[in-house]
């Protein structure tokens, strides 16, 4: 399986289209909740200010990624002169690395994006037509726009630390692959630089740079991640446990509580508490 088809396969990406038409005065987004927001400028001209308060200038049709939740503002520069579809995203919730090391605001020229203007034309019609399943159409576009924008940060190195970021390096891809399908395995640091045809203190030393952690720490991480989507599946404990490489639910649970903070009970607890009413 490639790079991203894994990771997508593990922590399922969401999109839901909140807006979509004229830019009037000022729209602000990411004040509450635990989401990112992916915005497309349609038509210009736009301002869009960050949550440092820096303003970036846009006039020509352009895609906006918020990964992490921070608040932000569209500011008209005049009246009626742009449109905007925003939505909302989740990455895969809490343990998902999907949008851990890119840039916090990512602003891309839509030109800049192989192979989208089919799908910005079908984007598009949906956004300003009223037809029946418009907002479920709009919803899958916006994920597939998602796909294409990790796409591109991968083959162009946009992320600094990180899963992508060692997803992008050739070496360190055929290690990480190999861990990711296979987390219970008791990888030791010889097989997973063996995985990556290089040293073991060359893989480390390289790991550590790219990565931004310790091939140890990335594997106890990466189990956990997986443990909680795991959990929040429904699966028992002691299940889970087997299925990340722990020998025990209280071994799971020890490194649970290192990597999160608290045991998994409590951590499923507070999930349960902060879920959305539906």
């Amino acid at each position: 399986m490639d790079r991203l088809s894994f990771l997508l396969q593990q922590f399922s990406l969401g999109a839901s289209v909140i807006y979509s038409g004229p830019l009037r005065g000022i729209r602000e987004f990411g004040t509450s909740g635990r989401q990112g927001h992916l915005h497309l400028l349609v038509r210009g001209p736009a301002r869009l200010i960050d949550d440092q308060g820096q303003a970036t200038d846009l006039h020509q049709p352009s895609v906006i990624f918020v990964p992490r939740p921070a608040p932000h503002q569209w500011v008209a520069q005049r009246p009626g002169s742009a449109e905007v579809v925003c939505a909302t995203v989740n990455l895969g919730g809490e343990g998902s690395p999907m949008g851990e090391s890119l840039p916090a605001f990512l602003a891309l020229p839509l030109q800049r994006l192989p192979g989208t203007d089919a799908l910005m034309g079908v984007l598009l019609q949906e956004a300003f037509d009223s037809r029946c399943g418009r907002q479920a159409a709009l919803d899958r576009l916006c994920e597939l726009l998602l796909i294409r924008l990790f796409r591109f940060a991968l083959d162009q190195g946009l992320s600094r630390g990180g899963t992508l970021a060692g997803l992008a390096d050739p070496r360190l891809a055929k290690a990480l692959l190999a861990l990711h399908e296979d987390p219970a395995r008791a990888w030791t640091l010889e097989q997973l630089a063996d995985q990556a045809g290089m040293s073991r203190a060359r893989f480390a030393a390289r790991f550590h740079d790219v990565v931004g952690q310790t091939p140890v720490d990335y594997l106890a991480g990466w189990r956990v991640g997986c443990g909680q989507r795991r959990l929040r599946e429904g699966r028992a404990l002691k299940l889970v446990a087997g299925e990340v490489g722990y020998g025990s639910a209280s071994a799971f649970t020890r490194a649970f509580a290192r990597k999160v903070g608290c045991a998994p009970t409590e951590w499923l607890r507070r999930q349960s508490a902060e879920a959305p009413a539906e």
